[in-house]
């Protein structure tokens, strides 16, 4: 998946088998990388992490380079965040025992928020305080071009000042009224405190300072704080990570993959951790962590949706089989800037065709083994919430390729050797469309993520259905990170811009923070909009949707790109199929693709 905290900590869905879009991979390792057996005991857990999804980051800054969940989720267990703004409980929602605040009071304008810290102290004993949080505010401020989170127009943009009142109150004024969920669950989160007692400096050598009280000063902070991040194989010894405030502190990181944590001792906070060890274990392929798991060396792991036919056999060695939803969407993106396909892609009938045309209940139900649910929107729909609306939930465009055909010879278009071809060009309601030559094939192709037999069997349904259609499918696979590389933003002048389809999204494309806006996916120009598409209604709705007071924007946003199809909708996974032992218990499955070890205890049921 792409990965975390890229453009507000949304994600990247290349997990369990795949690659992270710019984390490293597990190097030469058939299997975990040590960790003996898995333990059932009170004072370890064995997890496993994603296949050839390797932790490279503990900084509480994300850059670009380091955009990996399982670093988020180390992260949080290291240096909690101001808001943890999760579904660890069950449900996705503001989780105040794991946060630093302990309120958010929003200004009856909309125009600011006072936050209030418990009392909480660092690991070496010093208080957490205001001033915690101005020096990430300040260091994230001056950088914001190189910190992963960074969206123009957003944080740390509409935050206008930091001013703290005392140590445990400060107020943060934005540019203007917002909706107080949206701040409340998508941004505010983004701040993690950090210890300026001991990080506020330029050098290893120098002493601790005041550098971040200006913009010359906190870019020196940042390029010390972040060189000494680049270095992985010192973060057990480095005395820099030593000051914690979250449950857990760090016993060891291996350049391979695998990080042991140890509980916090010092820990004051309202997650304390249950379980004194635990070791997260790195694997380069899903079937080295399921012999893993068969071996009894994996206390928590996972396995492929289509082994679900097999679950009995690890059942059988004592351990459950839990489904771990997620908050997300998955699609194609059309690249509405190919010279050739471009303009037929820019024809709403001809994506309703597209859409007509793939089943996707029985690709849920087969494929999936029904471990995913239809997908027709931008709104996630494996977790119940208040943001859908109707017209999404009922599937404006059902299967169906006899309409779609219908619906392309009503536009133009005639069936000649088994492929549709323009043979009415013009923009009438009858033609083919503006831009779409006479002779224009309806012939697609996309490169597909590699390597996972899902996504293989998806693709050839999907080739299957859309030739009844008249539409030519032709698929070419590759890796996930050259998928992406190989399909970016473009204009239709360049060279790159030759692709007309991509898939990226075995277990998900896009995992969203808890309000789920599309500025980055859908608005003109957004960050991750590698299509190009544009629609000014829609930009508005994506506004609205940040500033209003109600669901409603959200609502409408969702119904507009229900209808508009600004991708190819497909069925939307679940996360991972995890495979927990028994006894194993105190916990939710985070739909945001988090772990939350401090959570996890053994119950002996």
């Amino acid at each position: 998946m792409l990965s975390a905290r890229l453009r507000q900590r949304r994600r990247w869905a290349l997990t369990a088998g795949a690659a992270a879009s710019a984390a490293a991979l597990v190097a030469g390792c058939s299997g975990s990388s040590g960790g003996g057996s898995a333990s059932a005991t009170p004072d370890k857990i064995n997890y496993a992490l994603p296949a050839n999804f390797t932790p490279n980051w503990i900084l509480p800054l994300g850059t670009a380079a380091h955009l990996n969940t399982n670093n988020n989720s180390i992260i949080a267990a290291l240096w909690e965040p101001l808001i943890a703004y999760d579904g660890s409980t069950g449900s996705i929602q503001w989780n105040k025992k794991a946060s630093l605040a302990t309120a958010a009071d929003f200004a009856k304008d909309g125009k600011s928020v006072t936050i209030t810290l418990g009392n909480r102290h660092w690991s070496d004993g010093k208080p957490v305080t205001s001033r915690d949080v101005q020096f990430f505010y300040n260091v994230v401020k001056a950088n914001k071009g190189q910190w992963a989170s960074y969206n123009k127009g957003q944080a740390p943009d509409n935050w206008t000042s930091l001013k703290i009142v005392d140590d445990t109150h400060f107020t943060i004024t934005f540019d203007k009224a917002y909706n107080p969920q949206w701040m409340l669950a998508n941004e505010l989160p983004l701040i993690i405190p950090m210890p300026q007692h001991t990080w506020d400096k330029t050098s290893a050598s120098g002493k601790v300072t005041n550098a971040d009280e200006t913009t010359a000063g906190a870019k020196q902070v940042w390029t010390y704080l972040n060189n000494a991040a680049k270095n992985i194989s010192a973060y057990a010894t480095d005395p820099l990570w030593k000051t914690v405030d979250g449950p857990y502190t760090l016993k060891s990181f291996s350049t391979a993959g695998k990080v042991v944590l140890t509980a916090n001792k010092k820990y004051d906070g309202g997650e304390k951790a249950n379980i004194p060890t635990v070791n997260l274990l790195p694997f380069t392929t899903t079937d080295a962590e399921e012999n893993a798991l068969r071996s009894g060396q994996v206390d928590y792991g996972y396995i492929n949706a289509s082994e679900l036919d097999q679950k009995s056999s690890f059942t059988n060695l004592g351990y459950d089989v839990k489904p771990w939803t997620g908050w997300a969407i998955t699609y194609m993106p059309y690249n509405f800037n190919n010279p050739a396909m471009g303009p037929v892609f820019k024809q709403l009938y001809a994506r309703q065709a597209i859409q007509e045309s793939i089943d996707q209940t029985s690709i849920a139900k087969v494929i999936f083994n029904g471990t995913a649910v239809p997908g027709y929107g931008p709104i996630p729909t494996a977790e119940a919430s208040d943001f859908v609306s109707s017209a999404q939930k009922s599937n404006p465009y059902p299967f169906s390729t006899a309409k779609a055909k219908a619906l392309l010879t009503a536009h133009g278009w005639s069936e000649q050797g088994g492929v549709m071809v323009c043979t009415s060009p013009g923009s009438s309601s009858s033609q083919c469309g503006e831009g779409v030559a006479k002779g224009t094939k309806f012939e697609m192709k996309v490169l597909s993520q590699s390597g996972s037999p899902v996504t293989d069997n998806m693709m050839s349904a999907i080739q299957s259905s859309l030739e009844k259609t008249g539409i030519k499918f032709d698929i070419k696979t590759a890796p996930v990170n050259s998928v992406l590389s190989q399909t970016p933003q473009c204009t239709s002048s360049q060279s790159i811009c030759k692709w007309q389809l991509s898939f990226f999204g075995t277990a998900g494309s896009w995992y969203f923070p808890a309000f789920p806006t599309g500025d980055s996916l859908f608005q003109t120009k957004g960050g991750s909009n590698f299509g190009n598409y544009s629609n000014t209604s829609v930009d508005k709705l994506i506004g609205a949707s940040t500033t209003s007071s109600t669901n409603a924007a959200v609502q409408q946003y969702s119904a507009a790109l229900a209808k508009d199809l600004p991708v190819v909708w497909l069925p939307e996974p679940d996360y991972q199929i995890s495979v927990i032992k028994k006894g194993l218990g105190g916990f939710a499955q985070d739909a945001l693709a988090n772990f939350h070890p401090q959570q996890w205890k053994w119950t002996g049921k």
